[in-house]
């Protein structure tokens, strides 16, 4: 008994001191100025899309740049383009946030300048086209542009973004007649016992498929995706559309939505994560295949996260926990500082990390005290990153416990995760979740905050809250709506 309590007051001191309070040196003007850095540098101003490094003249066309010797205008890879998206999405959510009408009006320009020309270069988003060039031919590269259209929508309620972010969902769900493919799902109607549920990865051969066999990949990064675009198309879709009779329909009801979120979470968690919340890349017909990304974890926590809001089942938030917490213990070695994975693409990890575990330190109502320690490990990151960067060109190479050099060659995925981080978490948030803020409240005047925990008003009256501006408050343990 007092070697395990020995034990345990070790490890104790282990993660306290990887989770130590951290000295900020970046402010709110730097967080904005590391994003429209990343911008200045790798965003092709004639096309509209992102470049894959900075010996890029242009984003042409598709290309390992730099690492394979071509300096001849390669494209960052196209799934990795919709990370980029969601970053403007986050950069004018942020700015409505603070109640910044410039920036708002600066990042709805540079949000419809992207959308269109990441819609013109990618063939109009037709995820029907298998073009080598410009085309789509992997699921998991649809599904991130099915999430990241689904933001879209919420942000700025254009209907085309839906329309897409519903087509492209249907797509991988389906297959497509044009080229030839039975779909993602792995429906365990067809594929008999353990070779049944979830997502398979890809298609073979890209412009005339074949059927799926058994022992196909079916990875994380298009199950835990997919859950993540269902949970937001059943937050997003109409009440009370007919249930569609077409055998490959563009879209689907509310209720279906949320029914295979269920279904393929169940599928994934059971099958590709461990009991700490480690999540395995994926599964080729025998046992999960475990090596850990960050981008796998973070999916694995979005889609925890969401199912969680939704259904408020707390076994969903029990997991998400689980997710963060072995990233924070296992993935961060003893300097708390997020590893970097060096792999093509890979550096876009930390952006999507960025997008999910937003999620569960502000959106799911944590005690305070474990809130601030996730939010404490994401600032020694963003922290480390800052000092680390390259202070000519504003950005950071992705490895945030390297320093970057002037002469680096830096690519545009690892670029992004600092200033994916900076967007979704600014210097003066707290996080002081929602729950504990309405239960602290007693009946009568009582202090009004935002849905973050931010404090607005003190002693309010209704009158008061109601003369605030427009937005959801809490106050008298209730969500309150001024108009």
């Amino acid at each position: 008994m007092k070697k395990l309590s020995l034990l345990i007051l070790c490890l104790m001191a282990c993660f306290c001191d990887a989770g130590a309070e951290v000295k900020i040196t970046y402010t709110d003007s730097a967080q904005w100025k590391a994003y429209d850095d990343f911008n200045e540098v790798f965003l092709d101003k004639k096309r509209n899309i992102y470049m894959a490094d900075t010996k890029q003249p242009s984003a042409d066309h598709r290309g390992n740049g730099y690492r394979d010797g071509d300096e001849s205008g390669c494209a960052a890879a196209i799934w990795c383009q919709a990370i980029m998206y969601d970053m403007v999405v986050n950069a004018y959510n942020r700015a409505q946030k603070e109640k910044d009408a410039t920036r708002m009006e600066k990042y709805k320009t540079l949000h419809d300048a992207i959308y269109k020309g990441e819609k013109a270069h990618y063939v109009n988003f037709d995820f029907h086209n298998p073009d080598t060039n410009n085309g789509w031919f992997v699921y998991d590269d649809i599904m991130w542009w099915t999430c990241a259209l689904a933001r879209a929508y919420e942000t700025f309620n254009v209907l085309d973004y839906l329309n897409y972010s519903e087509k492209s969902f249907c797509r991988v769900w389906y297959g497509s007649s044009k080229v030839g493919d039975d779909g993602s799902y792995a429906d365990p109607a067809r594929f008999e016992g353990k070779y049944g549920g979830g997502m398979f990865w890809e298609w073979q051969p890209i412009e005339k498929a074949k059927p799926h066999q058994p022992g196909d990949f079916r990875s994380a990064c298009i199950n835990f995706p997919t859950v993540i675009a269902a949970c937001l198309l059943h937050r997003l879709v109409p009440e009370g559309r007919p249930t569609p009779t077409a055998t490959r329909p563009v879209r689907q009801t509310k209720e279906w939505y949320l029914e295979k979120a269920k279904e393929i979470y169940a599928w994934a968690d059971a099958t590709l994560v461990n009991s700490n919340g480690r999540v395995a890349d994926g599964i080729h017909g025998g046992g999960p295949e475990f090596t850990d990304h960050l981008y796998n974890q973070a999916t694995y926590i979005g889609a925890s996260c969401l199912l969680y809001q939704l259904t408020q089942d707390i076994n969903y938030l029990t997991k998400a926990l689980k997710g963060a917490d072995y990233v924070m213990n296992n993935m961060c070695g003893n300097t708390g500082i997020l590893k970097y994975e060096s792999g093509y693409e890979q550096g876009i990890y930390a952006a999507i990390y960025a997008q999910y575990i937003k999620l569960l330190v502000y959106d799911c109502g944590l005690s305070e005290g474990t809130a601030n320690t996730y939010l404490e490990h994401i600032k020694k990151n963003i922290q480390r990153a800052f000092v680390a960067m390259d202070k000519t060109r504003g950005i950071q190479i992705g490895n945030f416990a390297r320093n970057t050099k002037e002469t680096d060659v830096v690519e545009s995925y690892g670029a992004s995760g600092m200033p994916a981080l900076m967007l979704m978490f600014p210097v003066g948030d707290s996080a002081t979740p929602v729950n504990n803020v309405a239960a602290q409240k007693t009946d009568g005047p009582s202090d009004v905050y935002t849905l973050e925990g931010k404090l607005v008003m003190k002693a309010a009256t209704p009158e008061q809250v109601h003369q605030l501006d427009s937005g959801l408050y809490i106050f008298q343990k209730k969500k309150v709506l001024v108009k």
